[in-house]
């Protein structure tokens, strides 16, 4: 069977592409498993979470016995009680005995179908009974681990559960209970009790205080997935450059597992055909993964509906989103910070060096294509792009001087009347707007956020395998535009492109708008002044 690059449900190394998991496992069963730790798996959607679940259990098979739950297949009239959960518990332990191989394993099955039929209505402290019984008598260790634990939030007797847990990992010298206790999901259990109760007094009353700091990255490496295009390439032949390939998905993803492998994906399935590419190792390639991002930008994927339905659901969040993207604002990272949480919990976000940053490019790209399609119809500028667009692309290619020349014009025109203060905090925006429906379809744009700041961004637009450096900023003075020249030059320099644009905000009475021409040693600069 051929081997293909997942993007629903859990990997199997049999049937799929993946990044081989072996360290993680490693360090994961030594810092967590054998020291007995009970710990969260707390990650975004579509993290690996379950693959990495699987992958645990049969690496620890020989050592311990490993009972995997998931809780999205229990339904919620399971949850109506603590009787009625103790039963629906206790059957899915028996079916997370199949197909385990380990000496006196008949014994426990049996315990737990003992528990089933003489307690039919005993709640939690009967079944704690059963499985302290169980924990004592089994040969090996037993390790649990609870996968899609959110499906259990809102009830409060998984909460309840929980709790007993606690109660008896505190007393385990005395009360046999389960060696290890792995929970997996997208909430954390603060959050899940955050979500039962709002009243302040009881908002940190978490039951799950016990549990150790999970620090294994589940990001990929650009070298991890250069390992897994090797597999790829071993069977397919296309002659890429693995590292090279590999380090552009990382640049566009960061290593985000399943955004790493739906760039694989599309490559491998979508636009490794001659309608696309004359040859397969021109779509393995940094035009192949861009054509790949500019097709996943586009769909409706379930991790792009997560991300929108979060921004409904917190609009506290969104509003830190949008002034980081359009007013350049800098948060410093708190995870205490309901908002900053929040994201952070999701994956939309990250703490890098003491500041909140975007996971990644592509969620970043999304987030953009978001907010700016919420203004989109309403926009002049950008209906007036969309119109004039004939102007811009030419024999396939994009005419960047033109770009710049005609929204010089433009804004100057439809904003000039406007308050400054609106206009230094829209700017950006209002750029966005304008580029957006020349390229829409051909192209990509991203933000360069190792240089963003309040003052000043870097978009890169490809289109078509054409690069273009553009940085926006906002007048601080001629020094400061100075520096900002220099800077722009430097950049080039890492980009290797001889020629860069400036587009500057300057919201002087007296400023002389319009588009020149700077240039500074080998390198010419664009710059369009509004």
């Amino acid at each position: 069977m051929r081997r293909k690059f997942n993007v629903t449900g859990s990997c199997n190394p049999q049937r799929h592409y993946m990044v081989k998991l072996d360290d993680r496992l490693k360090r994961i069963k030594e810092e967590y498993v054998d020291e007995g730790a009970y710990f969260v798996i707390n990650k975004g959607r579509q993290y690996g979470k379950t693959t990495v679940l699987n992958a645990l259990k049969r690496y620890l098979k020989a050592d311990y016995i490993v009972l995997l739950l998931d809780f999205q297949e229990v339904e919620t009239a399971s949850f109506a009680n603590g009787a009625v959960f103790s039963q629906s518990f206790a059957r899915k332990l028996s079916i997370a005995f199949r197909g385990i191989e380990a000496e006196g394993k008949e014994q426990l099955q049996k315990m737990l179908l003992d528990f089933r039929q003489d307690s039919p209505d005993g709640g939690l402290d009967k079944l704690f009974e059963c499985l302290c019984s169980m924990c004592e008598n089994s040969m090996q260790p037993i390790v649990l681990m609870i996968d899609e634990v959110d499906s259990a939030s809102n009830n409060q007797v998984f909460i309840d559960f929980l709790a007993q847990l606690r109660g008896y990992y505190l007393k385990r010298d005395t009360m046999p209970i389960f060696h290890s206790v792995i929970l997996a999901g997208v909430y954390n259990i603060k959050n899940l009790k955050l979500k039962l109760r709002a009243e302040s007094e009881h908002q940190y009353n978490s039951p799950w205080n016990i549990a150790a700091d999970f620090k294994v990255d589940m990001n990929f490496l650009a070298d991890e997935i250069a390992g897994m295009l090797e597999e790829y390439e071993t069977d397919h032949h296309t002659g890429m450059r693995l590292q090279a390939v590999a380090e552009e998905i990382y640049a566009y993803t960061s290593g985000y597992p399943v955004l790493v492998s739906g760039i694989c994906k599309y490559i491998d399935e979508d636009i490794s055909d001659p309608d696309s590419f004359d040859h397969i190792e021109e779509a393995w390639s940094a035009e192949g993964v861009e054509q790949a991002v500019k097709k996943m930008l586009i769909e409706n994927a379930p991790l792009f509906e997560s991300m929108i339905r979060h921004l409904d659901e917190y609009p506290s969040m969104k509003q830190m989103f949008h002034a980081m993207l359009f007013q350049g604002t800098e948060f410093s990272y708190n995870p205490d910070t309901k908002e900053i949480n929040l994201a952070c919990m999701f994956g939309y976000a990250v703490g890098r060096k003491g500041k909140v940053r975007i996971a990644n490019r592509i969620f970043e790209t999304r987030l953009y294509n978001y907010f700016l399609s919420e203004e989109e119809l309403s926009s002049v500028i950008g209906n007036m792009a969309q119109r004039d667009k004939s102007y811009f692309v030419h024999d396939g290619r994009l005419d960047m001087d033109m770009t710049l020349k005609k929204f010089a014009e433009y804004f100057v025109d439809i904003y000039g009347a406007n308050d400054d203060q609106f206009l230094e905090a829209n700017g950006r925006k209002i750029f966005l707007m304008f580029l957006r429906p020349i390229i829409n379809g051909t192209g990509n744009y991203y933000i360069e956020a190792q240089t963003r700041d309040a003052r000043r961004t870097d978009v890169i637009v490809d289109y078509l395998g054409e690069q273009f450096v553009i940085e926006l900023k906002i007048w601080h003075g001629a020094e400061y535009n100075e520096r900002g020249e220099k800077q722009l030059t430097d950049y080039l320099e890492y980009y290797h492109k001889e020629r860069g644009y400036l587009l500057s905000f300057n919201f002087n009475r007296n400023k002389q708008t319009g588009v020149s021409e700077i240039r500074i040693g080998d390198k010419v600069i664009v710059e369009a002044v509004v």
